[in-house]
């Protein structure tokens, strides 16, 4: 019986997808698998039986993905099961900005005990007008699950949807909305759109994209919406945007002292995610990845070793699982080991991701532990798993 931690509360409906094979426990020394959501795992001794951490949630900065790679820890994540969520939260938060619906809100709280407080009203609803979406364009920079959901949303609302992603993989390509048009240069963007909202991840190439030198080339009063991470935007350049009125909103999705004090900024509590709904696809996508990976050694939406699919395991078959640095010499020296053990080798695969490689084959035939032994005796090999027939 496999041993499951969560390290956050995730929604029944994704430990019950585990099944009779696995036990929740609550130390986390005794875990084969950690599933969690926010919680940090940079500081945290792993033990040394951990075979896999499922992220129920598309970031995975709060997981050390590197050091356990050379672990031969396995880091899933769980992208596009929240990103109906996210939209939604990004057309409330365009919605907010062009029309005061906040500031209208609270006059009518201010003064809803006057009697004549309807006749008032007439007058002073003049203050919180605002803009239409339809007409607008909106840019948006990013175009995987979330960004492409935006973007063909916008369209439905009648806006010109500008589309910017340099990585557009075919499958997202084949989803977007024929009316969305596909730019190539980020600063088009920039020049053209009334509306601007980010969906990639924080990397080296992205932190602080938003910054002086990108929001000096924007439309007077564009509106800017971050609801993917907050390291995206110069908080400093931002602020002064905002003081000048260059930018005429900042709407986001991270809660800290810098943004909470921005002049014009409406700023949630990292509710991007937090639906019902979303917590549900998240914790079950997160549980398929695990008992897939636990049972059949496949990979899917690994984030430091790829993607390995070798379907459930054949019956009268076991399966090898090798994890190994991605240098040459380590199909032959695996193949040479498990042919010389009189194993017969069904089907492999092998998948290469950056410094990282994965290794699955599915073997027939008397299996004696001496292989294990000897594939673990390879240098740069960092796990053997081995998978008995059912």
């Amino acid at each position: 019986m496999y041993k499951v931690h969560c390290m956050n509360n995730i929604a029944k409906a994704g430990t019950d997808r585990l099944g009779d094979n696995y036990q929740m426990v609550d130390e986390l020394q005794d875990a084969d698998a950690i599933m969690l959501r926010s919680a940090n795992l940079h500081e945290v001794e792993f033990p040394e039986g951990l075979l896999a951490i499922a992220r129920a949630g598309a970031g995975v900065n709060n997981i050390p993905v590197d050091r356990c790679a050379e672990e031969g820890v396995v880091v899933f994540n769980t992208p596009g099961a929240n990103a109906n969520a996210v939209k939604e939260l990004v057309f409330a938060a365009l919605l907010l900005a062009s029309r005061d619906i906040i500031g209208g809100v609270e006059w009518v709280r201010e003064n809803c005990d006057d009697p004549d407080v309807s006749k008032k009203a007439e007058k002073a609803k003049k203050k919180f007008a605002g803009t239409e979406l339809a007409g607008k364009k909106l840019g948006v920079i990013g175009l995987g699950a979330i960004g492409s959901a935006v973007a063909n949303t916008a369209t439905r609302f009648g806006m010109e949807a500008y589309g910017y992603d340099p990585f557009l993989s075919i499958n997202a390509a084949w989803g977007l909305d024929r009316r969305i048009r596909h730019v190539t240069d980020v600063n088009e963007i920039y020049r053209d759109c009334d509306y601007i909202t980010v969906h990639v991840p924080a990397t080296d190439d992205t932190r602080g994209m938003i910054n002086t030198e990108a929001i000096a080339q924007m439309k007077q009063g564009v509106v800017i919406l971050n609801y993917a991470r907050g390291e995206l935007v110069d908080e400093q350049a931002m602020a002064q945007a905002l003081d000048n009125g260059k930018v005429a909103h900042y709407m986001c999705d991270f809660a800290n002292p810098a943004t909470g004090n921005m002049k014009n900024a409406i700023v949630t509590p990292h509710l991007g995610a937090s639906t019902a709904e979303a917590e549900e696809n998240c914790a079950v996508m997160a549980a398929t990845e695990l008992v897939d990976y636990i049972e059949n050694g496949n990979l899917t939406h690994s984030v430091n070793y790829g993607t390995v699919d070798m379907g459930a395991l054949a019956p009268g078959c076991a399966r090898l699982g090798i994890f190994h640095e991605n240098a040459q010499g380590y199909i032959g020296k695996i193949s040479s080991i498990v042919a010389n053990s009189n194993l017969n080798i069904e089907n492999m695969q092998n998948k290469s991701h950056g410094k990282n490689a994965y290794t699955l084959l599915e073997v027939s035939g008397q299996f004696d532990d001496k292989v294990v032994e000897e594939l673990r005796a390879i240098e740069g090999v960092r796990r053997v798993r081995f998978i008995p027939a059912k």
